[in-house]
C-alpha cells in the first residue's frame, strides 16, 4: 500500500457573504474531512486545517491514503428455513437474494449459519474493496458542498452557456492535491487542477501554481498576497489594530463580531488611521460608534476613560506606498454618515419626550395586546404594584413612606417616557439605540438624572452577562417592563416552543430572575405574577400557573450554568422558594451542609422519613404527645429536637441558612438510634400516629432551607 500523503482541496469563488464566511469555512473543512475518515481514506486522528478567505474555501488534511484498505463485511441474507430446502438445497428466494448482492449459487456451501433471535439465519462473508482517493474525495466534496450552511443560493450559467448550477456564489477554480499529485475530481462544472488565484491587485503572480498540498498557505502569502487562514488573518488584524491604536495612545473598540466580519472582507489586511471633525463628538458616542461599525465596518478609537475620540481605524484590503488616498476616501465616506447622525440628534431634541407619548397610541405592539400606548399604561400600573409590594415587604433600602412615594413618582415618570424614543429619528435609523437615546434626550430636557438613567436602563439586562439597572427607579421599571411582556404573552398563549422564542421570553424571564436575585429584592414572585394579570383588564387569562414552572426551569438552568450541581439546585428549588433573592444563600447553605460528616446520614434519613410519611394513611400532623413516647430512642430524639429546632429556626429567621442547617447536624445520632430501635408503624394506632407526628415535626424542621432528601445518593 502506498504511503499516505497530505491532501489540499480549494474551491475558488466570487466574494462570499462576509457574515457567513467563518461558518462556511468550518463546515466545508469538517464535512469533507469527516467523509474521508468515514471512508477509511484518512485516520480518525488526522489533523484538519480549514482555510477561508473572501474568495476561497479550502481544507488541508494530513495522512490521506491513495486507496482505503479492503474491509471484511458480513451480510445477513435470510432465515435458514426460507433459504434452504429440506435437503439443504438453495431456494429460489435465496438465489434471488444472492444475485442482488453480486453472488451466485457457488457461494452457498461457504454461507455461515448463525443464531439470529429465535431462529437461524444465513450470512455471507465478503471483502469490500477500499475506495480509491478519487472516488472517496469526489463523494466527500459533493457532501461538503451539499451541507454548507448557505444563507441563500444563486443560480448561474457555466461556461458552456447552457448548463445552470446553484451555489452560494459563482465558482471559478478547483484545486485538489494529494501530496504533489492532482486528484481529478470535479464539481460545479470545474475539474481540479493545481493553480489558484491570488489577491485581485497585489499578487506577485495573479495565478499561483501550487507545488504540493503543504505549500498552499506559504505560496498564497508569498506569491498571492493572501492570508488564506481565517484565524491567522484575524490575528493579524488584531495585531495591527493594537499597534495602530497604541501609536495614538488610544484603544480600539472591543467587538468580536465586527472583527469576524472585517476578517471576511479582506485577504491582505492593512490597518490605517483616519479621523473626523471634532464637532461630531457633540452627538452621543453610542450613535457615532454604531454608525461607524454597522455602516462602514470601522473601529472607533477610545481614550483611557472609554470616551470616543475623533480618530478611527480602517482595515484596508490593499497596501499602497502612499495610503493618503485610501485614508482620505474613507474620511469622506464617513462624514455624511456622521452628519446624518448629528441631524437626527438635533431634530429629535426639537420635541420633548412627553410630547411623543400620544404618538405611542398609533404604534401597534401586538394584535391582541394593543398599542405601545396601552402597553405603557400597563407598565406604569405595574411599577406602582412593585413599589407597593416593596413597601409591604419592607425593602431595606426603601423603608420610609417618603422614599416609597418618591420612588413611585420617579418610576411612573420613567415608565411613561420609556418607550417614546421609539418615535425618534435616531432610533428609527438605529433600533439598537432604544432606551439609550431616551436617556440622552431626558437628560437634555433637564429631567432628574435618576429618571433619565431609568429610561436608559429599563431594557437591562439585554443579554446574558449584561449589567443590571443602576438605580432603584430603573430596577422597578425594568422589572415592570419584563413582567408586562411575560404576563401578557403567556396570558394569550404565546409560549416559547422548542428552539423558537420570537419574543425572547426566556431572556425576559432570566432578566427578571437576575434582578430579583442579584438585587436581593424582597418580592414574592407568585404574588407579583398574580397581581400583574388584572392590569390587562380582561385581555388575558391569569398565566401564573404556566409562568411559575417556566421561571423555575429558567432559574434551574441558570444556577447549573453558574456551577451549582443538579442535586444542590434540585434540593433548593424543590421547596419552590417564592423570594428568589434567598436562593443564593440557600444554595450556599446546602453546599456547606453537604460537606459535613453528618450530611449523608441525615439526607438518607430525611428521604426515608419522606417515604414513610407518603405511605401513611390520612394527613399526618406535626404534633407529639409526650405521654406516648415509650422507647428511650424516641424520647431522646424528641428532646434533641426540642433543643435543636428552636436554634435552627432562629438562625433561619435571621437569614443564616448555613447556620440553620449546621445546627441540624446534632440530630444525626438520635435519628440513627430512632430508626435502629423504634418501630414506627406500631400496631397501636395512637402510638403509630404519635411516632408519625414526631417524624413529621422532624421533617419540617429539617426541610426549611432545602429538601435534604434530594442530597441522598
Amino acid at each position: 500500500m502506498s504511503t499516505p500523503k497530505n491532501l489540499l482541496v480549494e474551491l475558488f469563488v466570487e466574494e462570499l457573504p462576509p457574515k457567513a464566511l467563518k461558518k462556511l469555512g468550518e463546515s466545508f473543512a469538517s464535512t469533507l474531512a469527516a467523509s474521508l475518515k468515514a471512508s477509511g481514506l484518512a485516520a480518525a486522528d488526522a489533523a484538519v486545517t480549514p482555510f477561508a478567505s473572501p474568495r476561497r474555501l479550502a481544507v488541508h488534511v494530513t495522512g490521506v491514503a491513495a486507496r482505503a484498505a479492503d474491509k471484511a463485511v458480513q451480510q445477513k441474507l435470510m432465515p435458514v428455513a426460507v433459504a434452504l430446502t429440506a435437503d439443504g438445497q438453495p431456494t429460489p428466494a435465496l438465489l434471488k437474494k444472492l444475485a442482488s448482492v453480486g453472488a451466485d449459487a457457488s457461494v452457498v456451501p461457504s454461507l455461515k449459519r448463525q443464531p439470529d433471535g429465535k431462529a437461524e439465519a444465513l450470512f455471507l462473508d465478503s471483502v469490500v474493496a477500499g475506495a480509491s482517493l478519487q472516488e472517496g474525495l469526489q463523494k466527500a466534496l459533493d457532501e461538503a458542498l451539499a451541507r454548507l450552511p448557505i444563507p441563500k443560493v444563486m443560480s448561474y450559467q457555466l461556461a458552456d452557456g447552457w448548463t445552470s448550477v446553484n451555489f452560494v456564489r459563482p465558482a471559478h477554480g478547483l484545486v485538489a492535491l494529494h501530496g504533489a499529485d492532482v486528484v481529478p475530481v470535479a464539481t460545479l462544472g470545474l475539474v481540479a487542477g493545481r493553480t489558484t488565484t491570488g489577491h485581485r491587485f497585489e499578487a506577485a503572480n495573479p495565478t499561483v501554481t501550487l507545488r504540493d498540498a503543504d505549500s498552499y498557505a506559504d505560496q498564497l502569502v508569498g506569491e498571492g498576497a493572501v492570508i488564506p487562514g481565517f484565524d491567522a488573518r484575524r490575528a493579524e488584524i488584531v495585531r495591527q489594530l493594537a499597534a495602530a491604536a497604541a501609536r495614538q495612545g488610544l484603544k480600539p473598540i472591543d467587538d468580536e463580531a465586527l472583527l469576524d466580519e472585517v476578517c471576511a472582507l479582506v485577504e491582505r489586511p492593512n490597518v490605517l488611521t483616519c479621523q473626523f471633525e471634532p464637532e461630531f463628538l457633540e452627538v452621543p458616542q453610542e450613535c457615532l460608534i454604531l454608525t461607524m461599525k454597522a455602516n462602514q465596518k470601522y473601529f472607533p478609537l477610545l481614550d483611557a476613560q472609554g470616551k470616543l475620540t475623533n480618530k478611527f481605524l480602517i482595515v484596508s484590503n490593499i497596501r499602497p506606498e502612499d495610503p493618503s488616498a485610501v485614508i482620505g476616501g474613507n474620511e469622506r465616506v464617513v462624514r455624511p454618515r456622521l452628519a446624518d447622525a448629528k441631524f437626527f440628534f438635533d431634530q429629535d431634541r426639537k420635541k420633548t419626550l412627553e410630547s411623543r407619548v400620544a404618538g405611542l397610541a398609533k404604534v401597534v405592539y401586538h394584535g391582541r395586546l394593543g398599542t405601545q400606548g396601552e402597553r405603557t399604561e400597563r407598565v406604569r400600573a405595574l411599577t406602582h404594584l412593585i413599589v407597593r409590594q416593596l413597601g409591604e415587604h419592607q425593602a431595606a433600602s426603601v423603608q420610609s413612606h417618603d422614599e416609597l412615594q418618591m420612588l413611585a413618582h420617579k418610576a411612573d415618570q420613567a415608565a411613561l417616557l420609556a418607550k417614546t424614543d421609539l418615535l425618534t429619528d435616531m432610533v428609527g435609523e438605529f433600533p439598537e439605540l432604544q432606551g439609550i437615546m431616551g436617556g440622552y434626550y431626558a437628560r437634555f430636557e433637564g429631567l432628574r438624572d435618576g429618571v433619565a438613567i431609568a429610561i436608559e436602563d429599563h431594557y437591562k439586562p439585554r443579554f446574558a452577562g449584561d449589567a443590571l439597572p443602576r438605580n432603584h427607579t430603573g430596577t422597578v421599571v425594568a422589572l415592570a417592563d419584563k413582567l408586562e411582556t411575560l404576563v401578557g404573552l403567556f396570558g394569550i398563549g404565546q409560549l416559547p416552543t422548542g428552539d423558537k422564542d420570537p419574543f425572547a421570553l426566556r431572556r425576559h424571564a432570566l432578566g427578571v430572575i437576575r434582578i430579583l436575585v442579584e438585587k436581593n429584592l424582597p418580592l414574592d414572585l407568585p404574588e407579583l405574577l398574580r397581581s400583574a394579570a388584572p392590569v390587562f383588564g380582561g385581555l388575558i387569562e391569569d398565566p401564573t400557573p404556566k409562568l411559575l414552572p417556566f421561571f423555575a426551569d429558567r432559574l434551574a438552568v441558570s444556577l447549573r450554568e453558574q456551577g451549582y450541581s443538579a442535586q444542590e439546585v434540585d434540593a433548593v428549588l424543590a421547596l419552590a422558594p417564592t423570594r428568589l433573592g434567598e436562593v443564593p444563600r440557600r444554595l450556599a447553605a446546602v453546599r456547606a451542609f453537604a460537606g459535613l460528616p453528618e450530611a449523608a446520614s441525615l439526607a438518607a434519613a430525611n428521604k426515608r422519613i419522606g417515604n414513610i410519611l407518603k405511605k401513611a394513611e390520612g394527613e399526618v400532623e406535626a404534633k407529639v404527645n409526650t405521654a406516648l413516647l415509650q422507647e428511650a430512642a424516641e424520647q431522646a430524639l424528641f428532646e434533641a429536637l426540642g433543643t435543636v429546632q428552636p436554634e435552627a429556626d432562629r438562625l433561619f429567621e435571621q437569614g443564616d441558612h448555613a447556620g440553620s442547617l449546621k445546627a441540624l447536624a446534632a440530630l444525626k445520632t438520635p435519628v440513627d438510634a430512632f430508626f435502629d430501635d423504634v418501630m414506627v408503624n406500631a400496631e397501636d394506632a395512637q402510638l403509630r400516629a404519635n411516632r408519625l407526628g414526631l417524624l413529621k415535626t422532624l421533617h419540617e424542621a429539617m426541610n426549611r432551607v432545602a429538601d435534604l432528601s434530594r442530597l441522598a445518593a
